[in-house]
């Protein structure tokens, strides 16, 4: 057992025994292999260093350590072996288990949402992807409260008391986090109505908006760089993106279309992560395309597509079907470049006859000319004709109304009190026609 600082913060650099508990009856479906090397990702993605990784099967759960007694000491020779700091436990730990573990351990012990949580920190760069950060992690913190008394004293530069906080301390220290979540609701709120006053504005400004949604490390950052030329964090590491990002680009038949990127999904995400963290996703409600990124190389992309789909239905996405409600879903079969020749071959057969699927490779840019015709014809489908009289003074609208529609015809069109008229007959889908109507709200 090591002299550590068990209540400190995690750091970059600690090593770290990272173990995925496989409980019997848990987790159907999904491959223990590749749930540890998810986890593995996760540890990597905060800057710590695996120094050794495996599973451990669990007949059944021990209330107060979660693990068997002879798993505990195999855990405890291990972080001796590996010099191990920290033991990231690759599911959810109740204060209790946490506190026994690292007592028995003598080494920092987190838990899965304690992980992701120091991930949003790290990576959290908007005003409201911080407060939403602080919000969770006083959620999860106050049921700690009591394993977690030094780390609230140093920060406040509390006493030292010899013995540890007594009752009256705690409840003082509880009041004090339930006071700063309240302040953070409201702050947090008012983030959020400026967020849907711009996004408001975008609808009157008005543009397309493509959203980029799909699992961690599936490519979207990459894919988002490969459009737009913009420089997005796009590290092989899970959660690269944590807040929305959003660049102007142009498509065939469509002289501009927002592009946003998205925080990636994740297996079994923290109940209290996905209410924290909902607002993120919040853009992809509002887009008029959505780009269901896929890493179609990956095993478990059956799998990470089906929890994809389960909480674009959960924000009103998608129907249980896994169609569009409001906008239409485009499969984006990434690392194309990453298949072999006979899956190539197979999914390919799939992917010429269902023409909501596109392969591609952010990568090596093939597919990425298609994916653009592919946006520009949805982005333009269903157009009308409308012949729409415009001041002949008005060059801004005249121009707006080439950018954004398929101008069949233009004349003169007489004059009222204030000048000369243009009549502009163009083809127009209902979206842009209802964003034309906008421009003088």
């Amino acid at each position: 057992m090591v002299d550590s600082d068990i209540e400190g913060e995690v750091t970059r650099g600690a090593r770290a025994l990272v173990v995925c508990p496989d409980i019997r009856g848990k987790r159907s479906g999904e491959d223990p292999e590749a749930r540890l090397e998810e986890a593995r990702g996760l540890a990597l993605a905060i800057g710590i260093v695996v120094a050794e990784s495996y599973i451990i099967p669990i007949r059944d759960k021990r209330p107060n350590t979660l693990f068997g007694e002879g798993q505990v000491q195999r855990i405890t020779t291990d972080c001796e072996l590996y010099e191990a700091e920290l033991v990231i436990i690759d599911g959810a730990l109740s204060p209790i288990q946490q506190r026994n573990l690292e007592t028995k351990i003598g080494r920092k012990v987190i838990d899965r949402t304690g992980l992701i949580l120091e991930i949003f920190g790290e990576r959290a760069v908007t005003a409201e992807g911080r407060l939403q950060v602080e919000l969770a992690h006083l959620d999860y913190q106050q049921s700690r409260l009591v394993r977690s008394w030094t780390h609230l004293e140093r920060q406040r530069g509390g006493f030292g008391f010899l013995g540890g906080p007594g009752e009256t301390q705690i409840e003082a220290d509880r009041r004090l986090i339930r006071d700063r979540m309240a302040k953070l609701r409201r702050e947090l709120e008012q983030v959020r109505k400026t967020r849907e006053l711009h996004r408001k504005r975008r609808g009157r400004a008005p543009w397309p908006v493509i959203a980029l949604v799909g699992y961690t490390n599936a490519g979207k950052s990459t894919l988002f760089n490969r459009m737009t030329g913009a420089d997005v964090m796009a590290e092989d590491l899970l959660f690269a993106t944590l807040d929305p990002t959003m660049r102007a680009i142009g498509l065939p038949g469509v002289d501009k279309a927002i592009l946003s990127d998205t925080v990636g999904f994740i297996s079994d995400l923290p109940t209290q992560l996905v209410a924290a963290f909902r607002a993120t996703l919040e853009e992809v409600t509002a887009a008029d395309v959505v780009l269901h990124v896929r890493d179609i190389a990956n095993p478990d992309t059956a799998q990470q597509k089906k929890q994809v789909l389960a909480v674009l239905h959960e924000l009103g996405v998608v129907d249980e079907a896994g169609q569009g409600v409001d906008a239409p879903v485009i499969e984006v079969w990434n690392k194309w470049d990453l298949l072999d020749a006979d899956a190539r071959e197979e999914l390919a057969g799939i992917a010429a006859v269902d023409d909501s699927v596109l392969p591609i490779s952010a990568i090596t840019g093939e597919g990425i000319e298609a994916l653009r015709e592919s946006l520009g014809t949805l982005l333009t489908k269903g157009a009308r004709t409308h012949s729409i009289v415009v001041p002949a003074s008005d060059g801004a609208r005249i121009a707006w109304l080439h950018a954004h529609g398929e101008v069949i015809g233009e004349e003169e069109a007489g004059a009222d009190e204030h000048g000369p008229l243009r009549r502009v007959d163009v083809r127009l889908t209902d979206k842009e026609f209802g964003r034309y109507e906008m421009l003088d709200a």
